[in-house]
């Protein structure tokens, strides 16, 4: 249960004087893929979902945000791009004040076709998953024969000129932990970034998670070793550790969530795709706030509420105790 308190620091500080900037904002919880680590049985909508945030919603909840200092959003599903209206949805939160980025995580469903297009309504960075150059291991992972139509996705991002293009890499022991250095080397030479992600433990994949699991810190090691340095923690990066090769264009990051202090610079809360706030993707709880979306003349009510619950965010999630909260899986609130 998220907790309701009545004297925020400021606006966007939590009581742990941490300064939250950036919303992840799922459109939808649908996702086309079925990744081993996130929906190995593929989506099955739940009975009785309730129907996602309309256009008109979404503004008001971005205004919210947007009024109390928030200024990252990124959508998320699912798959994002699923979400009809796609398009029309980027391009009315770019519209709106103090909102200076809109990023995008997507699997490159269309991504090819459609990358101009993301540009043109306002996305400015975009992250595309992929978790293996190898075409069968690509299918095995993901359940999908696709890897050339993402990589062909990714030069689309490279050609629209996105701002920030960054890869998304879930590591995984036994699975695709030998291609490390491929992939490093796949980004080295391009305008791109690489986030290597460690498997998370939900409610639906602890046994996959013990089998595969592979701790951020081995990764660091072998990035080390291959003469890429850590770099200091930059302002509004989040809680990826971020490092720098002397011969590469881009930057690898590792977000390693069983790592000691992970949390200490959690920058991000979460609403899902019917409008639920969520103050960690490992909570208990989550609040409601479609209620007081659906009027231009809740926005004060709206704004208030926000900043007594993000005031009360967790210091930490307890995933180190085996607790994955509420979160069935990764697609559900955006992971």
């Amino acid at each position: 249960m998220i907790q309701e308190l009545r004297h925020p620091v400021s606006p966007l500080h939590d009581l742990h004087g941490r300064h939250l900037e950036y919303l992840r904002l799922s459109l939808t919880d649908v996702c086309n893929f079925r990744c081993s680590y996130c929906l190995p049985d593929g989506y099955r909508k739940p009975k009785h979902a309730p129907a996602p945030l309309s256009l008109e919603e979404i503004s008001r909840l971005v205004r919210g945000f947007a009024t109390v200092g928030l200024w990252k959003i990124r959508l998320t599903g699912g798959e994002p791009t699923l979400r009809a209206g796609f398009e029309d949805i980027a391009a009315t939160i770019a519209a709106v004040p103090g909102i200076s980025r809109v990023a995008m995580t997507t699997n490159g469903y269309r991504l090819s076709e459609r990358a101009g297009a993301y540009r043109a309504a306002g996305i400015t960075a975009i992250n595309v998953s992929i978790d293996s150059l190898i075409p069968d291991r690509f299918s095995a992972i993901t359940g999908h024969d696709r890897l050339s139509e993402v990589l062909a996705g990714l030069d689309a991002a490279r050609a629209a000129g996105f701002d920030c293009i960054k890869v998304n890499t879930v590591l995984m022991r036994d699975v695709n932990d030998d291609e490390l250095d491929a992939i490093v080397d796949f980004v080295a030479g391009k305008d791109i970034s690489l986030r290597f992600i460690e498997v998370m433990r939900t409610n639906d994949n602890p046994d996959f998670f013990t089998r595969h699991h592979l701790p951020g810190a081995s990764v660091a090691s072998r990035l080390e070793r291959c003469g890429w340095s850590r770099i200091a923690h930059q302002a509004g990066a989040g809680p990826a550790i971020e490092y720098v090769h002397p011969d590469a264009t881009g930057r690898i990051g590792i977000i390693a969530p069983y790592s000691r202090d992970f949390c200490a610079s959690c920058n991000r809360v979460r609403v899902s795709a019917s409008g639920r706030l969520h103050l960690c993707l490992f909570g208990d709880g989550s609040v409601d706030l479609r209620p007081l979306l659906r009027s231009d003349d809740q926005h004060d009510e709206l704004v208030n509420r926000i900043l007594c619950l993000t005031y009360g965010k967790p210091s930490a999630h307890r995933l180190h105790s085996g607790n994955s909260g509420t979160t069935p899986h990764l697609a559900s609130i955006g992971g």
